[in-house]
């Protein structure tokens, strides 16, 4: 595998959605059956992941780089790198393959293919028009490769995601290990857009369209195997149910929980160390660094959780439930509301902020998503973008259960 520049993280991120479905929208997909009771376990961890993508992806609005942080910037950053920087992406990633395997095995292929159509027009738009970081239309892509899993059972398809994942993790550090070796030094790519001061809207929306196909191509390309993996461990999730019915896998729980905490937080304090490095070699260690300590944690924080709901005690987490429902809208709406403060065809901050102020407008924009969440649900029932791409997956139909 080629060693490619790390894309910024939205473009790493996967996006699920609510249900039987993909991406960040919770929108329900109308569904043949009785209407079933919406289980709070899937939106709450799409909520939380949301907010820890904002919190990452943050550093690509606002333009900073990691291994220059210092003081308090640092400390910001080494805490985002051990709990957050490639943990969100993780779960998000795995409910995109839960509720595709849904999708699948309750509208079948036409409606499948029918909404990966309407997400690649999204998120092409979104990349082109709003921000550079879009993961929509990767995923669209991507998750087709869910229609050859339909048969398979979880244990195949958790066999699958080891083998794939495994060989992802062990070519990049392959790489980043020669790049240590090599005589040649480099120094550390940041993977940034490269913004300047009294660019304007035309010209960074040129720049976009112009990187669109190469970016949609060479990302799938490059992250297919990992978040493939990915999603076929939130497919096999679905299969046993394990995010609908958690307190019949309580054992499985604990043990995700006591192995993903184990590995993920010392994987996670090495990418805080190699993300204070400036050399080429750590920044490429650091991408398989980030993604396999990420992905051991999600799987930390999906069994803390998982074992909270099953014995009914999310209590205040469960606020998180509602910006889980409405993924979609959020996530497009952070992306406006960060290049509105940071682009320099707007607030024009591009490079001033460090990594404390950046985190913490992001806590704030993630934190009051929140409340306007609950509200939109209570007015409309779901989101405006959410509504949109039901309109164009379903038409006229509607549907029962949204969980």
């Amino acid at each position: 595998m080629t060693a490619l520049p790390p894309q910024p993280d939205a473009q790493r991120d996967a996006l699920p959605e609510s249900g039987p479905a993909v991406m960040p929208a919770a929108e329900a997909p109308p569904e043949r059956g009785p209407v079933r009771q919406r289980s709070p376990l899937p939106d709450v961890l799409r909520g939380l992941a949301l907010l820890g993508i904002l919190i990452v992806n943050v550093q690509d609005f606002a333009g900073f780089r990691e291994w220059t942080q210092g003081g308090l910037d640092r400390v910001v950053q080494m805490f985002t790198d051990i709990f957050v920087n490639g943990r969100a992406i993780s779960v998000f990633a795995m409910l995109f393959g839960w509720g595709a395997a849904g999708l699948l095995a309750r509208q079948g292929v036409g409606t499948f293919l029918r909404r990966h159509a309407v997400l690649l027009a999204v998120g092409s738009l979104h990349f082109i028009f709003v921000w550079h970081g879009d993961i929509i239309a990767n995923y669209a892509l991507l998750g087709v490769f869910l229609l050859f899993t339909v048969r398979m059972t979880a244990p195949t398809l958790v066999v699958l995601a080891g083998a794939m994942g495994t060989w992802w993790l062990i070519d990049g550090v392959m790489v980043g290990v020669q790049a240590s070796l090599s005589s040649t030094r480099f120094g550390r790519f940041s993977g940034l857009q490269q913004l300047t001061s009294g660019m304007t809207y035309p010209d960074v929306l040129s720049e976009r369209a112009s990187d669109f196909s190469s970016n949609l191509i060479g990302g799938s390309i490059y992250n297919g195997p990992w978040l493939v993996a990915l999603f076929c461990l939130g497919a096999a999730a679905y299969r046993t149910g394990l995010l609908l019915r958690p307190h019949e896998h309580l054992p499985l729980l604990r043990r995700l929980t006591g192995w993903g905490w184990g590995l993920g937080l010392p994987l996670g304090i090495l990418l805080a160390w190699l993300n204070t490095r400036g050399d080429y070699a750590s920044g490429l260690l650091a991408i398989p660094v980030r993604m396999g300590g990420g992905l051991a944690l999600a799987l930390g924080y999906v069994g803390v959780l998982g074992t909270l709901a099953a014995q009914n005690r999310l209590g205040r987490w469960t606020a998180f439930a509602a910006s889980g429902r409405v993924a979609m809208s959020n996530y497009i709406a952070q992306s406006l509301i960060m290049t509105s403060v940071f682009y320099p065809y707007a607030g024009a901050q591009y490079g001033h902020w460090g990594a404390a102020s950046a985190v913490a407008l992001a806590l704030v924009v993630g934190l009051a998503q929140l409340p306007i969440s609950a509200w939109v649900l209570r007015r409309w029932g779901m989101g405006p973008l959410e509504r949109l791409v039901r309109a164009l997956v379903y038409g006229g139909r509607t549907g029962g259960s949204r969980d």
